[in-house]
């Protein structure tokens, strides 16, 4: 499974039903955290994700929408028993910033925390495991900030296990067969790869934009993907807000999606003077019909 379930929608100040910017990327059995407000641990419980199985947490940047409920949620693995590693991807003032709070509260954490500072000579690649890759890129914001693509690509063959018995291979062959290997007969026969598996399904691309004013510049990054997600704190009336805050309006969002063929969109980041979101989908759709909200406690696949 390959899916994204938002934690938190809303943008600087959190109301009775909606929370800071956080989501979590489910690929496989593994989770990666993105993004971490104020907030994040209950709504990991609410949601009943399993916080063990964090591998990794990336935050966009150092508005305190974005990281302030880090160090709690950090601090409460170390607490709940976690030794496995965690890795937390930001900007480098990010890892001063836990320490000191790590140092003040004399607090050793049971794990190690390995943490990988994001710098924009080193945009690209993050990490590759499994059947995932991802990506950061910089977004345009007040401060540093970057985007985040996620990659997924099975790199087993699909078996056909009809063909495999027609050419007499046995059961115990069949994962090498989906690895790509050739098949030998006792007779010396080689049975070809492609003859008994088909090439891996299409691979799927999530792209997380993180805060950004308008920016075309995000094209090249989010062309062609299955699912973006876009910031769209006010709706379009407030243009100007907008970009004198370096974000986006619901127009903007889907504007983008359209012109970079991009398959669905969700919109989030709201902003918290709107008690209804219904409206910024009544702008969106027009321009992209493939938008939605993105939801808290909803998984959206990719």
């Amino acid at each position: 499974m390959f899916a994204v379930t938002i934690l938190g929608n809303n943008s600087a100040i959190p109301t009775p039903d909606r929370h800071p910017t956080a989501q979590v990327i489910t690929y496989n059995d593994q989770l990666i955290l993105v993004d971490c407000g104020e907030g994040t641990q209950m709504q990991l419980t609410r949601y009943k994700v399993r916080r063990s199985r964090i591998r990794h947490i990336l935050i966009s940047h150092l508005h305190g929408d974005h990281y302030f409920g880090l160090i709690g949620l950090i601090n409460s693995l170390s607490l709940l028993g976690r030794t496995d590693p965690l890795s937390v991807y930001g900007p480098p003032e990010l890892e001063e910033i836990i320490q000191l709070q790590l140092r003040s509260a004399a607090t050793v954490l049971k794990f190690d925390l390995q943490f990988h500072a994001l710098l924009p000579e080193r945009t690209g690649l993050l990490f590759s495991e499994k059947d995932m890759e991802v990506h950061c890129f910089p977004t345009r914001h007040r401060i540093p900030c970057y985007g985040f693509s996620f990659s997924m690509q099975r790199r087993k063959r699909r078996l056909i296990p009809e063909q495999a018995r027609v050419y007499d291979i046995p059961a115990a062959f069949f994962s090498r067969l989906q690895e790509g290997a050739d098949y030998q007969r006792k007779d010396g026969t080689l049975v070809k790869n492609d003859w008994v598996t088909l090439p891996p399904p299409k691979g799927k691309r999530y792209v997380y934009c993180a805060d950004s004013i308008y920016d075309e510049g995000l094209i090249p990054h989010i062309q062609g993907a299955d699912l973006v997600y876009h910031e769209a704190t006010y709706l379009h009336d407030l243009a100007q807000r907008a970009a004198d805050r370096y974000h986006s309006t619901s127009v903007q969002a889907a504007t983008l999606a359209l012109k970079a063929e991009a398959k669905r969109l969700l919109i989030g980041h709201f902003s918290s003077k709107y008690t209804e979101l219904e409206p910024f989908l009544e702008e969106s759709l027009p321009v992209f019909p493939h938008t939605e909200l993105a939801l808290e406690g909803v998984s959206y696949l990719v």
